[in-house]
């Protein structure tokens, strides 16, 4: 069976396949169709490339990743698969070539890569799992940790919870179950909406997934395979908010260099520090040299030596539960496609590892679930608050907790919103309660509710949050008359964060001189400095970020006796009245008109006119600015949906834009309308009204990726032979055979489509063969079989039976050459001949070529005559006569 794509309306992709691996390489083929700069934009920031093509906006996070090791990380975590789950190896394997099929078509669709002068790459296997560790690399706490540790430094440890509060950017969501008792069509509903960075093009895709096992609809990632977060098979339903449980620690290193060599101290005294460096390419800038350490607790992310002399120097290292353990939970991801209760779900989850999440689930039979699921290492409370000594062991590791926990559902009603809940006993800092007790609040005030009704919950602007700051502004006396007014005309207000309320921009006007006022007060002015850490961590250690975000901590502490909140409260009374008296024509009259939605772009399109919106931070309507900083909204609902679980027909979800990433596509921004309102789009599931309603795309279907060959070469790795995909493989091999190395393979001057025909037609032959070899899933070199007897050289020599003929090209080598590494490999191509059964290898390398004779000698090859290869007209190419050396390689039991 070929792969079908269908598309609803709005462009939605429900993609048919014969079984899970087609199905998978199809979902990473229209990935890449529907978001190839998307995909390709994340492939690098997740390399620490991306400042190659968008310059040095995007440096310090290409720094950081390099120095937190994590495309290392994710070859870890690959590597750990295909030993324990080859099941998910192999399925993440199909995604990655249905991408690497899809990029050439879904790049010549989108303008972005001609305005970069970037060309589409190739995906590896363990792609996926980098795109994902780097979206969610600070999503455990790590910039909170550090501001706590320079609140501590600076103010000292006391005034640490005075800033105890969800991160100024850190992702967050709304998650809540109706159970059928509870609900017009006696079926659970479970409804939500995740929060997080709004980027365009968005971070979910929604698609519809099928094959013989399984028929799911939710919201997929895009690069990484499945449906990790919110998705409904038919029969259970689930979805997840993020636990804010802190899973990464801090150390404080102590490092040396001594006689070039890097040295840590930790419990067991000093010991040596791996340590190298790597080269940042910058557009429009010189390269920049980084070194990356990495101690026994971790990558170190922050300081470092002066140059590269002898000397002591501290730092700070970072450990992850995937650094560690080398598992980031993907196995649970085809489990989760197969779920067909709520024990299928939880048994899936038990799997998995990072983000930690809060999930609900529900099935068609009754089953509930309420749980927290990933990994969270046993340590030292002291840990989830500070950075800790490297070199005392009570702040180790001592394994992870298990199982997680979970609470039943009572009520009627479950709620998770980010904050203190089953997850307390993991984190240190959570949502304030404002959203979650307002869900809660609107679920009791209705009853058999549908999935229509559930708009109302989602679009909710009601701010709990402002009564600190009125409540003090009551008690403001000595006003003068236009901030007396302000005064009274916000105590009258609804407290509504409506986009067209002028008295919502009044009360924004008034919190952001607060947060002005604060962050100038002396008492706190210590703060002031940002810390020497890298540059993406920042935002969050900016102190009129963090006083926005703990504001109402500190309206209401007795702890700051120094700064008088009655007076400070007074005179930003005063100063936000005078702002909003003399606002000009073309100034925000409304909240709408001031917070405008600022998605984030690669490349930022400086001319596009963003729309204004309802909600705020701590609204059920999360639409999060930065008080103090900016109106503009950095943070909103990156999709909604509303699951029905016992009618998956009558189940509904939206995304920002649509779900085209190109510009200038009919679903490029076609569902920001009904996003906008608060409205939500059908999930479509019934196939043939899909067939008969929308356009079709049949796929081929992928080639059978199973490895032909395996061994462990001593030192360096894996090694796997699979048959070459001339679509997956296109631009690698058109990168490989072109270059000048290997121009005795006589394909210089091909474009990529005629490498692709090159090899379309070879996998035509059953005489000719195209495989790749790959070490720990890396292609690292080109092997070419074929029948002597029914190839040009036949006319040179004698075929004996049992010959094999072959052709190797070693792909350009990444970082450090390996001693022994052609060695190894051609050992590993006389173990995949002989276990095919044949007697002798036969070479016929170029006669000018003295490394490739050089190489075969001494793998044991016994060079024979000179030959003239004969001049050949192939259908996609002109092989000429060539001079070229056989050499016989007898195979043993040959």
């Amino acid at each position: 069976m070929r792969a079908e794509v269908y598309r609803d309306r709005w462009g939605i992709p429900h993609i048919r396949a014969a079984d899970p691996r087609e199905l998978a390489h199809a979902q990473g083929h229209n990935a890449a169709v529907d978001r190839a700069w998307q995909l390709e934009t994340e492939r690098h920031r997740a390399a620490g490339t991306a400042a190659a093509f968008l310059g040095a906006s995007a440096l310090d996070w290409d720094v950081l990743v390099r120095r937190v090791r994590l495309d290392d990380t994710a070859r870890r975590c690959f590597r750990w698969l295909a030993e324990e789950d080859t099941g998910t190896a192999g399925w993440l394997s199909s995604y990655a070539d249905g991408v690497n099929a899809g990029l050439a078509e879904g790049a010549a669709a989108a303008p972005e890569f001609a305005a970069a002068g970037l060309a589409p790459g190739r995906w590896s296997p363990w792609t996926p799992l980098a795109v994902w560790l780097s979206t969610h690399l600070l999503f455990a706490g790590l910039p909170a940790k550090l501001w706590r540790q320079v609140v501590a430094e600076r103010l000292g440890a006391a005034a640490v919870p005075l800033f105890a509060a969800d991160g100024p950017v850190t992702a967050g969501s709304n998650g809540w179950l109706v159970t059928g008792e509870r609900t017009a069509g006696g079926g659970a509903l479970i409804a939500g909406d995740p929060h997080r960075f709004i980027e365009d093009p968005g971070v979910y895709q929604q698609v519809h997934l099928a094959c013989p096992e399984y028929d799911v609809v939710g919201f997929a990632v895009p690069g990484v395979p499945g449906l990790p977060h919110f998705g409904h098979t038919g029969g259970v339903a689930w979805a997840i908010t993020h636990a804010m449980a802190d899973y990464q620690d801090v150390y404080r290193e102590r490092l040396r260099r001594r006689a070039g060599r890097v040295e840590a101290l930790g419990p067991d005294g000093w010991r040596p520090a791996a340590a190298h460096s790597e080269t940042v390419e910058v557009a429009g800038a010189a390269p920049v040299r980084v070194e990356v350490v990495e101690t026994g607790r971790g990558p170190v992310f922050a300081g470092g030596p002066e140059g590269g002399g002898d000397g002591e120097w501290e730092a700070l290292s970072l450990r992850y539960p995937p650094r560690v353990y080398g598992d980031l939970g993907f196995s649970a991801l085809p489990a989760l496609l197969a779920a067909r209760r709520v024990a299928d779900v939880d048994a899936a989850l038990d799997r998995w590892a990072e983000p930690v999440n809060v999930v609900l689930a529900a099935d068609t039979e009754g089953g509930l679930l309420h749980r927290v699921a990933g990994a969270v290492p046993v340590r030292d409370e002291a840990n989830l608050h500070g950075a800790v000594p490297a070199w005392e062991s009570a702040y180790e590791w001592r394994g992870r907790y298990a199982p997680m926990p979970a609470v039943p559902v009572t009520g009627g009603t479950a709620v998770m919103a980010n904050e203190r809940g089953p997850a307390a006993p993991f984190g240190a800092e959570f949502a304030p309660p404002y959203r979650a007790e307002r869900i809660r609040a609107l679920l009791a005030g209705g009853e058999r509710w549908r999935a229509g009704d559930m708009a109302a919950v989602h679009t909710d602007t009601y701010t709990a949050a402002a009564g600190p700051l009125l409540d003090l502004l009551a008690g403001a006396g000595g006003l003068g008359p236009a901030a007396g007014e302000l005064r009274d005309r916000l105590l009258r207000w609804d407290r509504r964060m409506d986009a067209g309320s002028a008295d919502a921009l009044a009360y924004a006007r008034l919190r952001s001189a607060v947060v002005r006022a604060l962050a100038a007060h002396p008492a706190l002015a210590p703060l002031a400095s940002p810390p020497p850490y890298p540059g993406p961590l920042l935002p969050w250690l900016d102190l009129r970020t963090r006083i926005a975000y703990a504001l109402n901590t500190l309206l209401t502490t007795d702890r700051l006796p120094e700064i008088d909140r009655p007076a400070l409260v007074r005179a930003a009374a005063e100063e936000a009245a005078g702002h909003l008296a003399a606002a000009g024509p073309d100034e925000p009259a409304t909240w709408g008109e001031a917070h405008r939605l600022a998605p984030w772009q690669a490349l930022p399109d400086g001319d596009a006119e963003w729309p204004g919106l309802a909600g705020d931070h701590d609204c059920v309507l999360a639409t999060a600015a930065v008080p103090g900083v900016t109106d503009r909204c950095l943070r909103a609902p990156a999709a909604r949906y509303v699951w029905d679980v016992a009618r998956r027909e009558e189940s509904r979800w939206v995304v920002p834009f649509g779900a085209s990433g190109v510009p200038g596509s009919p679903h490029h921004r076609d569902q920001l309308e009904p996003w906008l309102r608060g409205g939500l789009v059908p999930v479509l599931t019934d196939w043939q009204a899909l067939k008969e309603g929308s356009m079709t795309t049949a796929r081929p279907a992928p080639r059978d990726r199973t490895p032909r060959y395996a061994c462990e070469a001593a030192g360096l790795g894996a090694v796997r032979v699979v048959p070459v995909d001339p679509d997956a493989d296109a631009a690698l091999l058109h990168g490989w055979v072109t270059a000048e190395r290997a121009r005795f393979w006589g394909m210089t001057g091909l474009s990529r489509r005629d490498v692709r025909d090159v090899y379309a037609h070879m996998d035509t032959l059953t005489t000719h063969h195209a495989h790749l070899m790959l070490l720990d899933g890396e292609p690292v070199a080109l092997l070419q079989t074929y029948d002597p007897a029914a190839d040009r050289v036949s006319a040179c020599y004698p075929v004996e039976p049992g010959d094999l003929g072959i052709h190797l090209l070693v792909g350009p080598a990444a970082g450090a050459a390996r001693p022994g590494f052609t060695a190894a490999l051609i050992q590993a191509v006389t173990g995949f001949a002989a276990a095919g059964g044949a007697r002798r290898l036969v070479v016929e390398p170029d006669a000018g070529n003295g490394p490739a004779l050089a190489r075969m000698r001494r793998a044991g090859f016994v060079t024979g005559p000179e030959i003239t290869l004969p001049e050949v007209d192939l259908p996609e190419v002109h092989l000429p006569a060539k001079r070229a050396r056989l050499a016989f390689l007898p195979l043993s039991g040959g």
